[in-house]
């Protein structure tokens, strides 16, 4: 075994001896970068963990925390809870092996035995999806024999601090628990190592991001730096001076930095924190512009050599520049986009349709197969290139942004205009589920349905999934035949509305149409009186029940809700991932409980009246329409008119139902995947089922049996899935896009936040941000709706809410439209209103002018 080595001798594939940190480390200065060296390598760390006095209480603990304290693998510790803490106590008086203990005394003489910053370096630090900053620890100026050994072990220690802990188990790295103590004392992967070097003279120090890590640009270096050591600035104790360079040093903006404290090295060893005087920091302490011209250089040189924008520590003294460490850059948005109307509307659609980050099976099946690849093959045929193809581009199978198409036409477009009318003259939406086709289709999901997908075997069982996306095939067909008729009624009704001068009452005149979404709105108000009329019903809603064996008609009324509409989905039309309705009966339960509460108080204001239902809107906007003097007394003309009106509601209708039945494959699907993710679970390729999302359907097409399948086929598949969640746990709380890009922020002036206009008036309450469908259940009757996106799952909880606010979306979204069908204010593509809007802030929602305001009345 090797103790002690100089980080001269590593490079970016010794992490197993000397951590993240160290191979780090050890690659930079290879690369001739200034860096300081030593380190204590794992085998000293997996000696003394073999020590049977630390080794049992490794162990002993281990035990106890898998036995009963879940929350410790996930971070949810109780407060107080420390899981690691006699581990730390073991550590900190283990005594270190004579060997171990000459071996870096030998070392500390060489670097002259002077004062050494001693830094952990465990094997799951400072990597590509895990930086791990702060989590392990750090001790800077130690002096001596003596303090040297300790902080070494102390560092060892610090593998078994509760944040530690919690920060492995999320990222699934080993969870630093449930796989045990291996012979060396590696426990779930994860043993450490430690970096000694010496302590580098600091005038200016701190850290240097080789991209923006809060806008993404890629040509912009952030410098953030402050006096003493840099401690100060990593452990946010300080507002540092903040620099933002261009790609060749040069300053692009400067915020001076205030200088709270100064952390300097004290007499003796250890660390002083002082306390500057008013004033007494001037210019002569900033960094001078050789120096953070000399930062970028070296910077774009490390970014350059590992291949990734990274994170440095440095610092600064005598007109010289060192790095103390680097690693790579996580959670770094995608870089910026700059997109014309075109693609900002195409945008806009996009983010409805993907709120969440695609798995490589979404990519692999509901992506191309559903929605998003429907429309692509519409707008293929009328000749139209790339309008909904590639916007999710991959890396190694995991969807890294989102990029809004940028389509061009083909010749093929030049027959349009013929294509449109011939099929519009054909096809009418009203009479669509009258197509042969349709009785094809839905016998084949019939089919699919009656599948069952445990008895299946292997070969059988793999088919599946394309047996359930070919079946979509005829939807496509549907949708290229009976839109361009749709189209051309809500085209021609726009224009007759404009030119009678009643353009406004275009979105009230088409709401009148009957879908299947509001079919299923209309089942849930049903099963929402149930709850009413038995307290028992909204005792069990309250406690989140999911069976009601006391109510048999609400029970079967639920089942009958379930299996009529229990295909659709709860987060978004095109992925497979998320559950559907059936599989997630809380979602519904959760939207039951919300319209079984009391109604909202009245939304309308003094220069606002209160909204009529949606089929007495309709009716009234066509009142309104057939009284102009060009129509009134004229019957025929009239009735031409009527019926106008009534081709474009069922235009709108069929793009609605279409959609209700082009999700109908989704539960078969998803029992097929997950069937598979189960046999490869019990044959120790997966963790749990769920895992099966992260190989793409090809790849599981061909592997063949997992019963029979060989360990290295076995090995290969769960290393693709570590890769892959790994790179997804990187990019956990990353925006597949900035939604400003889409969305640009508008000048609010006075307002909290500014979007488009969606119509319905003016409206106040409080507010209630809901995130996921999961959260249905926490609005209340009156509240305004705040959420980053919308499907027709979220339609149910408009019945209650006082207005609506997202994210994303367009007055054409399902949002917009179900919104002035129940005649509330919506205002959409927001970018930034769940950021800023709050649970309880009253506020006022004008959906004819796209402002939310503060309200007088405090929440």
């Amino acid at each position: 075994m090797t103790f002690v080595t100089a980080l001269k001798d590593l490079d970016r594939h010794s992490l197993a001896v000397a951590g993240g940190k160290g191979a780090n480390l050890g690659e930079a200065i290879r690369a001739g970068f200034p860096v300081p060296d030593i380190v204590v390598t794992t085998d000293a760390y997996a000696l003394v963990a073999a020590d049977p006095r630390v080794s049992a209480v490794l162990a002993e603990t281990l035990s106890e925390i898998q036995a009963g304290m879940p929350g410790e693998l996930t971070g949810e510790q109780p407060a107080g809870a420390d899981p690691g803490a006699r581990v730390r106590a073991a550590f900190e008086v283990a005594e270190v092996p004579e060997k171990i203990r000459r071996a870096i005394l030998e070392a500390y003489a060489a670097l002259g035995a002077g004062p050494v910053a001693v830094r952990s370096s465990a094997t799951a630090e400072d990597l590509p999806g895990a930086a791990f900053a702060g989590q392990q620890d750090t001790y800077l100026n130690v002096v001596g024999e003596r303090a040297l050994i300790d902080a070494v072990r102390r560092c060892w220690a610090s593998l078994w601090t509760a944040r530690a802990i919690a920060y492995r188990a999320r990222r699934g790295i080993g969870a630093g628990i449930e796989t045990g103590i291996g012979a060396d004392g590696e426990v779930g992967g994860v043993r450490i190592a430690v970096v000694v070097q010496a302590m580098a003279e600091a005038e200016l120090a701190g850290v240097m991001f080789t991209a923006n890590p809060v806008t993404g640009a890629r040509d912009q270096i952030i410098v953030e730096a402050s006096g003493g050591l840099g401690e100060a600035v990593v452990s946010g104790l300080v507002t540092p001076d903040h620099y933002v360079l261009d790609g060749h040093g040069r300053i692009v903006e400067h915020t001076p930095g205030r200088r709270e404290v100064v952390i300097r090295p004290a007499p003796g060893g250890g660390v002083l924190k002082e306390t500057p005087a008013a004033g007494a920091v001037g210019a002569a302490e900033s960094l001078p512009e050789r120096a953070l011209a000399r930062l970028a250089a070296l910077g774009r040189a490390v970014e350059a050599h590992f291949g990734r924008p990274q994170d440095i520590e440095w610092a600064y003294a005598a007109g010289a520049v060192t790095l103390l460490q680097a690693r790579p850059l996580t959670a770094l948005p995608p870089p910026p986009l700059r997109l014309g109307r075109l693609r900002r509307k195409l945008g806009s659609i996009l983010l409805e349709y993907v709120p969440v980050r695609p798995y490589p099976i979404d990519m692999s099946t509901w992506v191309p197969y559903g929605p998003a690849g429907l429309m692509a093959e519409v707008t293929r045929h009328f000749g139209l290139r790339g309008a909904f193809e590639g916007f999710l581009p991959e890396v190694d199978g995991v969807v890294e942004r989102l990029v809004p198409p940028d389509p061009r036409p083909s010749f093929a477009m030049l027959a349009t205009p013929y294509k449109l009318v011939r099929l519009a003259r054909r096809h009418d939406p009203a009479r669509w589920t009258a197509d042969p086709r349709f009785a094809a289709f839905m016998a084949s999901m019939a089919r699919l349905q009656e599948r069952d997908v445990a008895a299946m075997d292997w070969p059988e069982l793999v088919r599946l999934p394309r047996q359930a996306l070919h079946s979509l095939a005829p939807i496509a067909a549907f949708r290229i035949d009976y839109l361009p008729r749709t189209g051309l009624s809500l085209l021609r009704l726009a224009l007759v509305l404009r030119l009678l001068g009643r353009g406004g009452l275009l979105a009230e005149l088409i709401t009148g149409a009957r879908t299947r979404t509001a079919d299923a709105n209309r089942a849930l108000e049903a099963l929402a009186a149930m709850v009413r009329q038995d307290r028992r019903l909204g005792a069990a809603l309250e406690e989140g029940a999911l069976t009601f064996e006391h109510n048999d008609a609400f029970r079967t009324a639920f089942a009958a809700f379930l299996t009529e509409y229990g295909h659709r989905e709860t987060t978004s039309p095109i992925l497979v991932t998320p559950p559907t309705w059936g599989e997630a009966p809380e979602v519904v339960l959760g939207a039951i409980k919300v319209l079984a509460g009391p109604p909202p108080e009245p939304a309308g204001t003094a220069d606002q009246p209160d909204q009529p239902d949606q089929a007495d809107q309709a009716e009234r906007a066509l009142r309104s329409l057939l009284e102009h003097r060009l129509l009134r007394g004229r019957p025929r003309r009239a009735q031409r008119v009527r019926r106008w009106v009534e081709q474009a509601r069922a235009g709108l209708a069929f793009r609605e139902d279409s959609h209700f039945y082009f999700t109908k494959p989704l539960p078969v699907l998803r029992r097929a995947l997950l069937e598979m993710g189960a046999r490869l679970r019990d044959v120790g390729v997966l963790a749990a089922s769920e895992e099966v999302f992260h190989l793409r359907l090809e790849e599981l097409e061909t592997i063949g049996d997992p019963a029979r399948a060989s360990a290295a086929d076995r090995a290969r598949l769960r290393e693709l899935v570590r890769r892959r969640a790994q790179r997804r746990a990187e990019l956990e709380g990353v925006p597949l896009i900035d939604p400003r890009a889409v969305f640009p922020v508008q000048d609010a002036g006075d307002a909290l936040v500014a979007g488009t206009p969606a119509g319905g008036g003016r409206a106040g309450g409080p507010v209630r941000v809901i995130r996921e469908p999961a959260e249905f259940g926490t609005l209340a009757g009156g509240e305004v709706l705040v959420c980053p996106y919308t499907n027709p799952s979220w339609t149910p909880l408009f019945q209650r809410a006082a207005a609506v606010v997202v994210d994303t979306g367009g007055p054409a979204s399902h949002a917009a439209i179900v919104a002035r069908e129940y005649g509330i204010p919506a205002v959409m593509g927001t970018a930034v209103g769940t950021s800023v809007l709050r649970t309880g802030q009253m506020v006022t929602v004008d959906g004819s002018t796209g402002r939310v305001t503060a309200s007088e009345i405090t929440s």
